[in-house]
């Protein structure tokens, strides 16, 4: 367990340090940064979480239920389930404004506009760490295997190389809200801080719960995919010239899928 949490402390963590290498861009832009490439950046992470969720989640669900003798559909359909339950619970619940949106989701609050979307991109954080976490802890569970250490490292690299433009998407729009730029950097570094929290908590109650870790591992995919199709997908397809947001899903899809392989 010990070692379980050091390696998702690990990963997480530099899935945190890449947010803030994004963030930092804040520092040498001070325009907003171009709308096509803001659709190849959201297209990038969905492609990026898809692929994660299949490879590194959901098929290792599936694999982990029939080793103990389960049907390996139940558990992976049904943590999805939960999993994209979750998130829509959190979507209503936690109040945040996502970019380029001028009403407020979730409940009513007296938040400030820059408090609101920080919140946003959290939320969608949230998941991220909690894959993450599972991962290291599944490989804890199968007795150190190092192939399932390499396969949750690759799952760490993907999710940190598409947090470099997420931690950039939060701190350029924070600076044009008013905010100074340290300050725009602060706070778009700590909005991937919660992958470190929530990879950690993945890790501890995976100890706890080791007969349901299918469940788990589909959970974390649900809510990834949630993310994907409830804001990544259409924000990177607003307007005219969507293939550009649609190359982006298909380039992150592909890069995670060939890190997950080469090094799974």
């Amino acid at each position: 367990m010990a070692n379980a949490l050091l390696w998702a402390a690990g990963g997480t963590g530099f899935t945190f340090f890449m947010t803030a290498l994004g963030a930092s861009m804040v520092f040498f832009f001070r325009k907003k940064a171009n709308t096509n490439i803001q659709r190849i950046f959201l297209g990038f992470a969905a492609g990026v979480m898809i692929a994660a969720s299949i490879w590194s989640l959901l098929i290792p669900a599936i694999e982990e239920a029939s080793e103990k003798g389960w049907p390996g559909w139940i558990p992976a359909a049904g943590g999805l389930i939960l999993g994209a339950a979750f998130l829509i619970l959190m979507d209503s619940l936690l109040p945040h404004l996502h970019l380029g949106e001028t009403k407020p989701e979730g409940l009513s609050s007296s938040w400030k506009r820059t408090t609101l979307l920080v919140f946003a991109v959290t939320l969608h954080n949230i998941p991220e760490g909690m894959a993450v976490g599972v991962s290291f802890a599944l490989a804890a569970q199968n007795g150190h295997d190092p192939t399932m250490y390499t396969a949750a490292m690759a799952l760490a690299i993907g999710i940190g190389i598409q947090n470099f433009p997420e931690g950039a998407a939060i701190s350029l729009p924070l600076r044009q809200e008013g905010l100074s730029t340290a300050k725009s950097f602060v706070l778009g570094s700590l909005s991937g801080l919660v992958e470190l929290i929530f990879g950690v908590l993945t890790v501890l109650i995976a100890g706890f719960i080791q007969p349901l870790m299918p469940w788990l591992l589909a959970f974390a995919a649900g809510a990834m995919l949630y993310v994907v199709v409830e804001e990544l997908i259409p924000e990177a397809h607003l307007g005219e010239h969507s293939n550009i947001g649609t190359l982006g899903v298909l380039s992150g899809f592909l890069v995670m899928m060939i890190l997950d392989v080469a090094l799974g």
